[in-house]
């Protein structure tokens, strides 16, 4: 008896052993993806209509020459962006916190990690990144093909080792044919995981919206509150457009809109070191802004109405507020207030939402592979 017990916990011991924290597991898949025999278009999907691409759109392009987007590259990509086997323990995805029927952002404040933890930013939308070279709210990424790997590094989202992951996939049945497809070879390597993200990423792209329509028939198809907010918005009359601009209603700066006074999060001044940048953060498009709540870098605002009325009465001074929301337009001056009317505030919420690309939420090429 005591040969049998002590046979059992030498047993037990390389079963330990065999399977160290820092060692690779590769567990079977359970499900694999359901993909057209064909690829979808991702390549037209990746080109933006004229109406949209004027100055200064039209003199940006972030995509790489080394990694142009592809059909089966970017199916590549939708396949493991919502492939859980891609986080340490197979719990969550790309897509876990960055939903498609929510124009690719969280509606959760915080986005769940694969052990429980949660991120201490509100994850941003995912659209039309051709348009930004630096991702992340505090700008930390150069270029989309650095940023698509770091949650899946990183030790509370998804917290792989990266060492081990080429290994991983190698041995998921689906994987080597679709980096065949993609690349021309079987060879699974972290630069090519990477490669295939950023293109289905780059893929994911938003310009139909009802905003877009009214474009063609001068806004005919807009409603007197609609009409009246775009024209609030569009006038300067209380500096939307002067922040968020272009077709895409974005900027590639950095910039500190007032949320406090005493800043908790230093945002892009974590990535300069420069005490100039405190309290900055990326402008985000605010294409689909209607579906992608909450909002700012720490989704202290439930509604877009709670939004504009930041803006309207609770812009807080600070020595890095942006010149365009002081009364002086001076960096640190006083902060304004827009004093709105009930009305003006409605109105800008009503135009805001006509950016919504109800398309986009329901395109199969952009959907779970997995669910069926």
């Amino acid at each position: 008896m005591n040969k049998r017990i002590a046979a059992l916990t030498l047993t037990i011991t390389i079963v330990v052993i065999a399977c160290r924290k820092d060692d690779p597991i590769i567990v079977p898949q359970e499900h694999t993806p359901a993909l057209p025999a064909q690829p979808y278009d991702y390549v037209s999907a990746s080109a933006f209509p004229s109406s949209f691409l004027y100055p200064p759109l039209s003199f940006i392009n972030s995509e790489p020459q080394s990694n142009p987007t592809t059909d089966w590259g970017a199916t590549l990509g939708r396949v493991l962006f919502y492939d859980t086997q891609l986080s340490a323990n197979n719990a969550v995805s790309c897509a876990s916190c960055h939903k498609q029927q929510n124009g690719f952002s969280d509606p959760a404040r915080f986005s769940r990690g694969f052990a429980g933890g949660h991120t201490d930013r509100n994850s941003m939308a995912i659209l039309n990144t051709r348009f930004s070279f630096r991702f992340f709210w505090d700008r930390r990424a150069n270029g989309l093909e650095e940023q698509v790997m770091m949650p899946v590094m990183n030790a509370v989202e998804m917290g792989t080792d990266t060492v081990f992951l080429p290994a991983k996939l190698s041995a998921i049945s689906y994987y080597p044919g679709l980096f065949e497809h993609a690349f021309g070879t079987t060879e699974i390597s972290n630069t090519r995981i990477a490669r295939a993200l950023a293109q289905f990423v780059r893929s994911i792209n938003s310009w139909n919206s009802k905003y877009d329509e009214g474009l063609q028939n001068n806004f005919t198809n807009f409603t007197p509150e609609e009409n009246d907010g775009r024209t609030f918005f569009m006038s300067g009359q209380f500096n939307c457009n002067h922040c968020h601009t272009t077709s895409n209603f974005y900027t590639t700066q950095a910039l500190n809109n007032g949320l406090e006074s005493v800043v908790i999060d230093s945002g892009y001044a974590l990535v300069t070191g420069d005490p100039a940048d405190i309290g900055k953060f990326k402008v985000p498009t605010l294409r689909n802004i209607g579906v992608t709540g909450p909002y700012m870098h720490d989704g202290r605002f439930a509604t877009l109405e709670d939004v504009v009325e930041h803006y309207n009465s609770g812009i807080q001074g600070n020595p890095n507020l942006d010149d365009r929301l002081t009364v002086e337009a001076i960096t640190g001056g006083t902060p304004k207030q827009y004093n709105m009317t009930a009305y003006q505030k409605a109105a800008l919420v009503a135009f805001l939402k006509t950016l919504t690309d109800e398309g986009l939420m329901a395109d199969p090429k952009y959907s779970d592979p997995f669910v069926h």
